[in-house]
Formats: C-alpha cells, structure tokens, sequence
C-alpha cells in the first residue's frame, strides 16, 4: 500500500536519510524504532508528501508522490491522517473547531450540520465526548493528543501516521493512547505507521516493528522476532544499553 524505495534526503551537511527502504502493508500497524535524529519522523513526513525526497520514490496505492503536480499531491494527502509529536492544535480555537479543521479544506464546502455531527463523532471516537468548546490550554497533555488524534481522523483517512504519540505522558495515559491505536485501527479498518522509542508501546500496539539506523532500514519484523533477535543495533537499542555498536556523539568540554 505504501511502498518507499532507497530514499535520500539531505539537509545542509546533514545526510538524514542513506538509502531508507520499506513497505507497508494494508492494514496493519506497522512501527518505526531508532534512535533520536536517526530519520524516523523525516521517514514518514516524506510517506504524506509533506517532505520531497533528494532521491528516491515513495509509491502510494501505486502512485509515486515525487513525480505528482502540487494539485495532484494535495489530493494524495487527502489519504492520510497526521498525528504529530506535540499535537500542534490552534491554541485560539477550540478542541471542536481544531477537529473540524481539515473538513474546512477538502475542497468542497460540507454542510455545517454535517461538520457539527462529525466533530462529536471523532470526540466520541477518542472518549472526549462534550468537550468541543473548551480551548487546549485547559486540556492535559494527554486530552490534547486526543483531540489531535480526532482531527486526525476526521477525514476519513485511509491511512494514519503517528509522531511520538505517547512521548511526554505517564505510563497510564500512554497505555490509554497505544488502546486508542489498536481500536481506531480496527474500527476504521485503517493503515496505521507509528514513530516511537518507547518500546512498550511498540510491542503492545505492533504488528511489525522497523529499526532505522544511519538512515537506512536495518531490521524488520515481528515484535516477537524483535524482542529474540541476535541483532547487535536492536539489542541495544531495545535493551538501552550505552554499550554496543550505536554510539552517542557526545562532545566533551575542557
């Protein structure tokens, strides 16, 4: 369904992506692992079109986003929900109208009726029925990935990327958010990718985990085959050990 072959992507100096390739498949919920700065969140930005690749496809249902016009690209997008890392919601609007968002921009004018009926549904969605005029500022830090997740999901979309969605959480209301994943994913019958180092979360919501390191795939299976393997970079990485092949950069001062 989503298929990405030797991706590059340079910024300044900094060579992010080396050569990154994977597949996803329809329907499954499919996590992406490695360490910080190693390309994960560039990975999936390039998935939705929000990124342009220095080298390299990206094929959605087929269709390969480096060749489409910026119209073509648009309704492309259209496909996808986004989650991102710290929410991003419209501090001047409310959880309501920070739903209805993307329905403003679907290039057809829906009926307000139908707007009104469809926030309450995705609030309903993520249990936070009720709460369409309250401004996010009064939300905890897990209410708002709720309702950024409910934007996300206003749109019908066919697939949903996710950014670090429990980072910055207790382990309770990150547990909350990896039930909400599992549960979307079923009941709207989507295509989930989740970018996260929290590995609780990836073994509990997964059906494959991917490891990227250097900008390129290094290992891609099952959480169990993850959690077994005698792969030097994913034993580290999973254990957290500071020993092993993944070194930190750490610049020492005199």
């Amino acid at each position: 369904m989503i298929k990405v072959e030797d991706l590059h992507k340079w910024f300044g100096n900094n060579y992010v992506l080396r050569g990154a390739s994977i597949e996803v498949y329809d329907r499954e919920v499919l996590t992406i692992i490695g360490g910080s700065g190693c390309g994960k969140t560039v990975l999936i930005k390039h998935m939705v079109g929000l990124l342009k690749p220095d080298r390299g496809k990206i094929y959605v249902d087929g269709i390969d986003l480096t060749t489409l016009s910026e119209h073509e690209l648009n309704e492309q997008q259209k496909k996808f929900g986004y989650v991102f890392q710290g929410g991003a919601l419209f501090d001047s609007l409310t959880a309501g109208e920070n739903v209805a968002f993307g329905l403003y921009h679907l290039g057809k004018k829906l009926p307000e009726s139908y707007i009104r009926k469809k926030v309450t549904e995705c609030l309903n969605r993520v249990g936070l029925g009720g709460i369409e005029n309250v401004k996010p500022s009064e939300l905890s830090g897990g209410m708002r990935k709720r309702v950024s997740l409910a934007r996300a999901i206003a749109r019908d979309p066919k697939y949903i990327l996710y950014d670090e969605p429990t980072t910055g959480l207790d382990p309770i209301t990150s547990d909350a958010i990896n039930d909400l994943i599992i549960n979307l994913q079923k009941t709207l019958d989507v295509t989930s990718i989740v970018v996260t180092h929290d590995m609780n979360s990836a073994y509990k919501i997964s059906n494959r985990i991917a490891m990227i390191h250097e900008g390129r795939i290094i290992f891609i299976g099952t959480p169990e085959e993850v959690k077994n393997t005698t792969n030097p970079y994913v034993r580290q990485f999973i254990t957290g050990s500071s020993q092993g092949p993944i070194k930190l950069k750490i610049k020492e001062y005199d």
